[in-house]
């Protein structure tokens, strides 16, 4: 079964100690590596040096070889030497080894460095081979040193960083445990605060304490995400609200009309009177359900578009003219003009609701004989634009933000027109997005409304 911490702070330590484990042997590892060589290096130094003075006393008196170790060596006593005449046989020796130090090399180095030779009984000697010009005769001069005191020193070494290494580790895993502690503690802050937030209370935020950092970033995304919610909530809640509001009035109507229709006796042309009233509120109910269902349809991305290309101008003068009925019931003009050779790829049946809602809109809130212009120029960067401007009441700056929201009420009296489901311009910003286009307002209270529709367009 596979053993894994359940908290961040034990991995996050755990994973400390191996890393630093990991370096501390290696660390280690190359150091005593390189203390051993440096050690057999000053040992080598030593053999060269007592191997120069050997050979310079013989020198000083080469018809008398020294008997005597500690003359002949000096400051160097301990070593072993071998002293060979050219026949191989033994004129001095000191401090050999059992066995000797092996055969005699057939020629020595010189200037010569020393060799690690391995002797019978596994010792390991560090041995210097010279050959010296005495009195007439070719000499073999040995001298070597015990490698098990080498051996011994980097061992003492090591036994001391062994038993230093789990007081280290100890000591670095409570200070890593202690330090990932403090810096998960502004998560567990976070944690303790998320669990708390649910939908009564979406206001709230996790807490940053530096926004600059990973945990601070994580907990503005995290506030972001909320904030995002939040608004998502009270949109739905607003949505709810309204929808409720704008389903109940048409059935209120149909109730009263129909009661009342009832208790009160009436010729066949009051009846007709009411199940028109009757036929009229189912209208507005039928088109209010209509287009909730089709908002729906938007939110869940269930219609794919079905695009072909058009030319602009063609298709915003048909959609005009499906709005010049109602126009000239208020005695206003509706006014196209534009650049006949835009083409652009749209879904028509889409992007007709966008164009005949803007339109409907402008027709409402303009005065009697207004005129009303759609335009469709060309604009930078391969867009064109259709324009729709009325000279109505216009629309104040601080509600351009929210216009395009569903039900959304500038002020009550426009909000009850009749026909009006206040979802037109919702359903015309999502038509006019789902071809990649924007839907822009420019509009001063008491100046008239312009409705930019921006879209890919092209030139033929």
């Amino acid at each position: 079964m596979r053993l894994r911490p359940r908290n961040i702070r034990t991995r996050l330590t755990l994973w400390y100690l191996l890393v630093l484990s990991v370096v501390l042997s290696l660390h280690a590892i190359s150091g005593f590596g390189f203390f051993y060589l440096g050690l057999r290096e000053e040992y080598d130094r030593r053999l060269l040096a007592a191997a120069e003075q050997v050979i310079e006393r013989l020198q000083s008196a080469p018809h008398a070889i020294p008997r005597d170790a500690t003359t002949l060596l000096g400051e160097h006593r301990g070593l072993a030497i071998e002293l060979r005449g050219a026949d191989g046989r033994l004129l001095f020796a000191a401090s050999l080894p059992r066995g000797g130090l092996g055969p005699t090399p057939v020629s020595g180095a010189e200037p010569g460095m020393p060799e690690t030779v391995a002797l019978d009984g596994g010792a390991r000697y560090r041995v210097l081979a010279r050959r010296i010009d005495l009195a007439g005769e070719t000499l073999a001069l040995r001298i070597a040193r015990n490698d098990s005191h080498l051996a011994d020193e980097v061992r003492e070494e090591v036994g001391t960083y062994l038993l230093g290494l789990p007081v280290a580790l100890l000591v670095a895993g409570l200070g890593g445990y202690w330090l990932a502690g403090r810096v998960l503690r502004p998560l567990d802050a976070m944690t303790r605060r998320a669990a708390a937030i649910t939908a009564s209370n979406l206001s709230e935020r996790l807490p940053v304490d530096n926004p600059h950092d990973e945990l601070g970033n994580l907990a503005g995304v995290i506030n972001s995400t909320l904030s995002r919610i939040d608004a998502a909530f009270q949109q739905l809640h607003r949505f709810t609200a309204d929808a409720s509001h704008e389903l109940r009035t048409p059935l209120t109507t149909l109730r009263a009309v129909g009661e009342v229709a009832l208790q009160i006796p009436r010729d066949a042309a009051g009846h007709r009177e009411a199940i028109g009233s009757m036929l009229e509120e189912t209208g507005r109910l039928s088109r209010l359900v209509d287009n909730l269902l089709l908002l729906s349809r938007a939110d869940a991305e269930s219609s794919p578009l079905a695009r072909t290309q058009h030319r602009l101008l063609e298709f915003v003068a048909e959609a005009t003219s499906l709005m010049e009925v109602l126009a000239e019931e208020r005695d206003q003009r509706l006014v196209v003009s534009g650049d006949a050779r835009l083409v652009a790829d749209i879904d028509a049946l889409v992007l007709r609701r966008a164009v005949v809602n803007v339109l409907d809109n402008a027709i409402k809130y303009s005065p009697a004989g207004a005129r009303i212009d759609v335009a469709v120029r060309p604009l930078g960067s391969g867009h064109a634009a259709v324009e729709i401007r009325d000279p109505g009441k216009g629309i104040a700056p601080e509600h351009h933000a929210r216009i395009f929201e569903r039900f959304y009420r500038v002020e009550t009296g426009r909000s009850r027109d009749p026909g009006g489901t206040g979802l037109g311009l919702a359903i015309a910003r999502w038509a006019v997005q789902s071809h990649g286009g924007r839907l822009e307002l420019e509009s001063a209270a008491g100046q008239g409304s312009l409705f930019r529709i921006v879209l890919e367009a092209r030139r033929q």
